[in-house]
């Protein structure tokens, strides 16, 4: 009781002083959530769901139950990126169906090479790319690349569905998409885990983030109960 008194005094605190997020929900939908409960969960409309259509899951880590769901149930193929050795290791230590492709480069507002430097904690997989962490000295290099180039090297003229979960490399990532023709290849839904309160972003630039994407027809309707994971329409 007292950590959810604490977290509705946080958002009457953020809310007076214009710190708040806008998760009302702007379109409404029928929602599925699908994948392993917390880390691997993702909420998708499922009546906008191409059946056999292509997904770029951006960001893999240790978890692709919902990857794996996605497939399964509406026989899409899913792209999974993730270059880090732990997630490499991981997948291959799995058993995937032929729809799950995993390339062993990662996503950024560039073509060429990064520096990912790994979490404080040990025990986490997730990397990040941004500059001035902490375990810069233990970071490892891989090549990345954009999301125009992804798709012409795969040579897909439409994705259907993006998943970004990329710790705090969305905010550019983003604006270099939807800079895109056509906007982010096409997709009809995206689905991005924002990183404000962490490796320096703020509340603020995820706010500008969502204005960017309402300027290209991107509408939310789902944002989870820690406001980090949104889910985006594109309206026609």
């Amino acid at each position: 009781m007292f950590s959810n008194l604490k977290s509705y005094f946080r958002k009457g605190v953020n809310l007076l002083t214009g710190q708040s997020l806008p998760t009302r929900i702007r379109v409404q939908c029928s929602t599925l959530e699908l994948g392993s409960s917390g880390y691997g969960t993702w909420t998708v409309c499922p009546d906008k769901v191409v059946r056999g259509g292509i997904v770029y899951s951006f960001g893999v880590g240790e978890d692709i139950s919902w990857d794996l769901a996605m497939i399964e149930r509406f026989g899409v193929t899913v792209h999974a990126f993730d270059p880090t050795p732990r997630s490499a290791e991981f997948v291959k230590s799995q058993r995937l169906p032929d729809r799950f492709i995993h390339h062993e480069y990662g996503i950024a507002s560039w073509d060429g090479t990064a520096r990912f430097c790994p979490p404080e904690n040990p025990q986490w997989v997730s990397h990040t790319i941004l500059e001035g962490q902490t375990t810069m000295s233990q970071s490892i290099e891989a090549p990345v690349r954009r999301f125009e180039t992804i798709m012409s090297s795969l040579g897909h003229s439409r994705v259907d569905l993006i998943k970004m979960d990329i710790e705090g490399a969305e905010y550019s990532v983003i604006e270099d998409l939807l800079n895109g023709d056509p906007v982010a290849g096409g997709a009809v839904q995206l689905l991005i885990e924002y990183h404000h309160g962490r490796y320096g972003k703020k509340i603020g630039n995820t706010k500008a983030s969502i204005r960017e994407l309402q300027k290209k027809g991107f509408e939310h309707f789902h944002v989870s109960k820690t406001e980090q994971e949104w889910s985006f329409l594109r309206q026609a």
